[in-house]
Formats: structure tokens, C-alpha cells, sequence
């Protein structure tokens, strides 16, 4: 996680369209007593059994965790409740041989969702992939891979990487390798939150983890004043305009975030004479900007977030 934070800190420091405003950091952990505390599933929308099935279900949400925003009625609720309801009604759902075989049309009848998924094609490649892998190493247990990580959520992001590619989230920025690895982290941060820290969710140094660069939590930044957009980026984010994966302004504004909340959390560390977690800034970014309806964000289509 030293690479995320490092290269985040680099695009920051070289960033042309998005800035991070170190007073407006300052002003915003002025007036934060303590960081709220947000439930994990304070929505009630995800499946739980304090097992292994548990483990298998969020590393299918999260391998799908991306792109809701080009169906407007779509939103990640909609796929955690969905994938809920499917494994409830067949415990096999997301065995590993059978996520090797979905098709588009199944995955929309799993959701029961009426019409084509956003980036279906690529959601399909992804189940299969993790069907794939699974089987391969894991003996189709994401269970098993949580084991093989030796409580260090670290190892677990780099052996999420390292096995499944979909999960390779970097890009290069102004010639210089970036690494965000948002869906890697969030499996490590749902474990966490799903098991309480105990169990598949124990981990030593889950403080080591990062933000996970979406398109909410820069927003949300935004508009406590913590990021500033160059007037271009502005009018294409307000006028609903499209943003290319891997463009400057795309990667300046997932990395720029993350940055920007490490300096919140090391000041609020400071403030509070206790750790923060950043998992815990990003939870309640992430609920803060879900629950604003007007929030304005970037568009990318992106199967990373």
C-alpha cells in the first residue's frame, strides 16, 4: 500500500486539473469532533453467515464493483442486495465452476435486473475469471485465499493482484506507473467490516489501507472544499461529459483523493491523539456522497471502480 500512497503523492504534487487544498483540509478536520462511526452494511443490503459462503459472496460483489453510473436506476445497492437474494435462493450460485459459465443474459436473471448491465461483457470476463482462479489455486474457495494471506491485508491486496489480473488496478501517469487497486482493497475492507475484525476478517495492519479511489469519495472532497478542479474539468464534470480512463484529469482525480484523505487522516491522528483508520474515512465519505442526490461526479468507464 506504500506504492498507492507514494505515486498518489507524486500525481498530486505534479497534478494540472485537480488540486488539493491544503487549508481547505485544515478547515474541514477543524470541525470534525470524530469521524462518525458507519456500519459496515448500514443498509442491511448484504449477505451474511459468518462463514466461508460470506467470503465467496463478497469476492463476487467486488470482482462486479464497478461502473453503475451509465444506467441511471443502476447503483451498487442494487448489485449487493441482488447477489444476496440469488445466494440465498441457491447456496451454488457463485461455486467456482459455475461462475465460469455465466452468460449476460444469466447475470442480468441472478440481479434480476430487466436490461443489459453496464460493461456486461467485461462483468461476464470477470466472473469467469475468478471462477477461473479459484479453481485453479484456490480449490474454488475465496475462503482459501483469505487463509493464505497470514492475517496481513497487505499480502492480501498483492495476492488479489497477483492472481486475478481484472483486479490490476494502475495506470500510468506523465510517464511514471500509478497504483490504486481500489476493488483489491475494498475485499480486504468488506472483510473487515463483514466479519468485525475477527474470523476471515482479522487483519493486523488493516490500517495500511488506502481510500478506495471511486468516483463518490472525489466528489464528496470536492465539495467540503478539500479538492479544486480546473475550470475545463469543471464544465465536463457539470456538464455530465465523459472523462477517459487512464487521461490525466481521470487519474489526478482518483489519485489526488487519495492523497487528500491521507493528509485528513494524519491530521485529524494528530487532532484526536488516536489512530484513524482510513477504511473508516472512506466508509463515511462513500455513505455521505450515496445519500446526496445532487452530487455532481466524473464519468468514466472504467472496470476498475
Amino acid at each position: 500500500m506504500e506504492d498507492v500512497r507514494a505515486t498518489s503523492a507524486w500525481v498530486a504534487s505534479r497534478s494540472s486539473h485537480v488540486l488539493v487544498d491544503s487549508a481547505g483540509i485544515e478547515k474541514v478536520v477543524s470541525t470534525i469532533e470524530s469521524i462518525p462511526k458507519v456500519e459496515w452494511d448500514f443498509e442491511g443490503i448484504h449477505y451474511f453467515d459468518n462463514g466461508p459462503l460470506t467470503v465467496q459472496y463478497l469476492f463476487v460483489l467486488d470482482a462486479l464493483n464497478f461502473c453503475f453510473w451509465p444506467d441511471e436506476d443502476l447503483n451498487y445497492d442494487d448489485l449487493a442486495s441482488g447477489l444476496k437474494a440469488a445466494l440465498q435462493n441457491d447456496k451454488s450460485a457463485f461455486d467456482a465452476d459455475r461462475l465460469q459459465k455465466y452468460t449476460g443474459p444469466q447475470l442480468r436473471e441472478l440481479l434480476r435486473w430487466p436490461r443489459p448491465l453496464p460493461l456486461e461483457d467485461e462483468r461476464v470476463r470477470l466472473l469467469h475469471e475468478v471462477g477461473i482462479e479459484l479453481e485453479r489455486n484456490f480449490e474454488g474457495k475465496a475462503s482459501n485465499l483469505v487463509q493464505c494471506c497470514g492475517k496481513s491485508a497487505v499480502n492480501l491486496v498483492a495476492l488479489v493482484a497477483r492472481h486475478f489480473p481484472g483486479f490490476r488496478d494502475h495506470t500510468v501517469y506523465k510517464g511514471r506507473q500509478v497504483f490504486l487497486y481500489k476493488r483489491a482493497q475494498i475485499f480486504a475492507a468488506d472483510l473487515w467490516g463483514a466479519f468485525g475484525g475477527q474470523g476471515y476478517g482479522e487483519f493486523k495492519d488493516i490500517g495500511s489501507l488506502t481510500i478506495m479511489a471511486d468516483y463518490i469519495v472525489p466528489a464528496v472532497l470536492r465539495q467540503l472544499g478539500v479538492l479544486k478542479y480546473s475550470p475545463a474539468l469543471t464544465s465536463t464534470i457539470e456538464s455530465s461529459g465523459e472523462i477517459g480512463p487512464g487521461t490525466e484529469e481521470e487519474v489526478e482525480l482518483r489519485a489526488c483523493s487519495v492523497h487528500a484523505v491521507e493528509k485528513m487522516r494524519e491530521l485529524i491522528s494528530k487532532k484526536s491523539g488516536r489512530q484513524v483508520l482510513s477504511v473508516e474515512l472512506d466508509l463515511w465519505l462513500w455513505a455521505a456522497g450515496v445519500q446526496c442526490t445532487s452530487l455532481q461526479h466524473h464519468r468514466t468507464l472504467s472496470i476498475y471502480y
